[in-house]
C-alpha cells in the first residue's frame, strides 16, 4: 500500500511540476508608413509610401515571477520585421530581433518595444548606389516601438490596430549613415497556440524598495567612421562615471560625466583643417570631449532599458550640437556587473553604436 502511495506522489509532483506557467502566441502586423526625412540628403530618396511585414513569436506571463507582477504581465519573445522603402536608392530591409510587450488600460493597450540587427538590401557603394547616405552597410542596428488597440475577435485570435515608428541606422560602424526613420500604421491578428491562462491576482504585499545611491564605473568602446565616406574604421573609449538612485522597483534616476576619446573624430578635425583653411579649426585643435549627462533606468528583470540626455561641457571643435542623447540596453551578469549595448547620437543623427562594460557599486 504504500508503495502505491508513493507512486501517487510522484506522479501527483510530475503533474505540479509540468504545470504551464506561460502560453505562447504569435503577431502578424501589415505596416504602411512615411519616411521621416531628418536630412536634406534624404529627400531625393522618397518616392513612394514604405510598406512591410512584422512577424512577432512570444510567451505570455502569468505572473510567476516577480518582475512579471511588477510589470502587470508583459509578454517577451523575438520578431522578424520586412520593409520595402519604395526607392530604388534605399532598397528592402529584414530584420531580427527581441522585444517586449507592455499592457495598459485593462489590456486593451499593448505597446511594444523591439531591438535588433537588419540587412540592407540596397547599402552605399560608391559606383553603384553612390546617392545612399543613409546605410553605409548591409548590416544595421534596427529599434521599432508600436502602440496598438487590441480586443478579442473570434475563439483564438484578436485584432490590433495602432501606429508604429522604425529606425534602421549602423550607428556610424561605416559610413555614410544618416540612417532611416519610419512613422506609419499597422494592422494585424494575433493567434494564441494555446489557450491563454488565467491571470493570477497579485495578492502579495507590494515589496517596499529602498535602496542607497549607487556608484557606476563603465567603458563604452567600439569602432566609427567619420561622416567622410571611405576615411577608414576607427576605435573609441567612452570612459564614465555615474551616481544613480532608485527611485522605486522599476526606476532610477542617474547624473554624471564622461569623457570622449575618438580616433576618427581626430582625424575627422585634421581633414577639416586642411580642406577648409579659412575656418576655424587648426590641425592640431584637442579633439577630446567632456560631457555631463542626466539619465533614467528602467529595470525589468536582468534586462535594463536607459535614456541619456548630456551637454559638452568641453568641445574645443563644434562639429555637432553641444548636446547629445543616448538609448541603450543593458544585461546584469550580477548585481554589480552588466555589460549592454548603446547608441549616442545627436537628435537623429548617430555618432557610435558603443559596447558597454561596467559596475554598480
Amino acid at each position: 500500500m504504500k508503495k502505491y502511495q508513493y507512486l501517487l506522489w510522484l506522479f501527483s509532483f510530475f503533474l505540479h511540476a509540468q504545470e504551464k506557467t506561460e502560453t505562447t502566441a504569435i503577431d502578424v502586423s501589415f505596416i504602411r508608413s512615411n519616411v521621416l526625412p531628418h536630412t536634406d540628403d534624404l529627400q531625393h530618396f522618397l518616392q513612394g509610401h514604405p510598406e512591410g511585414i512584422m512577424i512577432s513569436l512570444y510567451k505570455k506571463t502569468y505572473g510567476n515571477e516577480e518582475w512579471e507582477r511588477a510589470f502587470d504581465y508583459p509578454d517577451y519573445g523575438g520578431y522578424f520585421i520586412f520593409q520595402d522603402f519604395k526607392s530604388d536608392i534605399l532598397g528592402k530591409v529584414y530584420g531580427v530581433g527581441a522585444h517586449y510587450n507592455f499592457y495598459f488600460l485593462n489590456r486593451s493597450l499593448k505597446f511594444k518595444i523591439a531591438q535588433g540587427i537588419a540587412y540592407t538590401t540596397h547599402p552605399h557603394d560608391k559606383i553603384t548606389n553612390n546617392k545612399n547616405a543613409a546605410f553605409g552597410s548591409r548590416i544595421v542596428a534596427n529599434t521599432n516601438f508600436s502602440l496598438n488597440y487590441t480586443r478579442p475577435l473570434f475563439r483564438s485570435f484578436d485584432l490590433q490596430a495602432g501606429i508604429l515608428f522604425t529606425h534602421f541606422s549602423n550607428g556610424r560602424i561605416k559610413a555614410p549613415n544618416s540612417g532611416v526613420n519610419t512613422y506609419g500604421i499597422n494592422l494585424g491578428l494575433t493567434y494564441h497556440l494555446e489557450d491563454p491562462l488565467e491571470f493570477k491576482k497579485d495578492t502579495l504585499p507590494k515589496p517596499q524598495f529602498s535602496e542607497p545611491i549607487r556608484y557606476n564605473i563603465l567603458m563604452r568602446m567600439g569602432i566609427s567612421e567619420s561622416s567622410i565616406v571611405g576615411s577608414g574604421q576607427k576605435p573609441f573609449f567612452h570612459p564614465a562615471f555615474y551616481i544613480d538612485k532608485r527611485i522605486n522597483r522599476k526606476s532610477a534616476l542617474q547624473l554624471g560625466a564622461e569623457l570622449f576619446f575618438s580616433q576618427s573624430y581626430k582625424e575627422y578635425i585634421k581633414f577639416m583643417a586642411i580642406a577648409y583653411p579659412n575656418e576655424e579649426v587648426t590641425i592640431d585643435t584637442d579633439s577630446r570631449r567632456v560631457g555631463v549627462f542626466v539619465g533614467y533606468e528602467l529595470f525589468i528583470n536582468r534586462i535594463s532599458l536607459e535614456a541619456q540626455l548630456g551637454y559638452y561641457v568641453y568641445q574645443p571643435y563644434k562639429s555637432d550640437i553641444p548636446v547629445y542623447d543616448r538609448l541603450g540596453m543593458k544585461y546584469y551578469f550580477t548585481n554589480k556587473m552588466y555589460t549592454g549595448l548603446s547608441i549616442k547620437t545627436h537628435v537623429f543623427l548617430a555618432e557610435a553604436m558603443e559596447f558597454v562594460v561596467g559596475v554598480r557599486l
